[in-house]
């Protein structure tokens, strides 16, 4: 079956660096220099305070699962091949949260609070996307 690819992401100048870290296989957050607050996804000024002194840092990667959605049923063509499909929203350990998918699990054994960490999906030449897997 050859599988009908995603919709992908359309890199700007506020995200540009990010997607290229990605392609790196390195996650990064805008941490802001005024308040301290992560930010995400990236954007040009704090969500927190409004500075424009933003500065990128490299997460750790792991984090937890806060809720998660589990597909099953192929409700569009990109999803034939792809079910079970595992929708993620992961606390980082540095507070951000991020929604992604989960890949290589047991969809029975899920549950909220489990440890994740971050893999990485070439897509294509230009779009690298972080992924989810669980920790043993």
């Amino acid at each position: 079956m050859t599988l009908v690819p995603f919709p992908l992401p359309v890199p700007s100048i506020d995200n540009q660096y990010w997607f290229d870290k990605c392609k790196e296989h390195v996650l990064v957050l805008q941490q802001c220099k005024l308040c301290d607050q992560f930010n995400h996804p990236p954007r040009p000024n704090c969500a927190y305070c409004g500075s424009s002194n933003l500065h990128w840092i490299e997460s750790t990667g792991r984090g937890t699962i806060y809720t998660f959605t589990v597909t099953r049923q192929p409700v569009s063509r990109p999803l034939l091949g792809r079910i079970p499909w595992v929708v993620v929203e992961v606390e980082l350990n540095e507070g951000v949260h991020m929604i992604s998918n989960l890949i290589d699990f047991q969809d029975e054994d899920l549950q909220i609070g489990m440890t994740v960490q971050v893999v990485f999906e070439q897509v294509d030449d230009d779009i690298t996307l972080p992924k989810f897997e669980l920790v043993a």
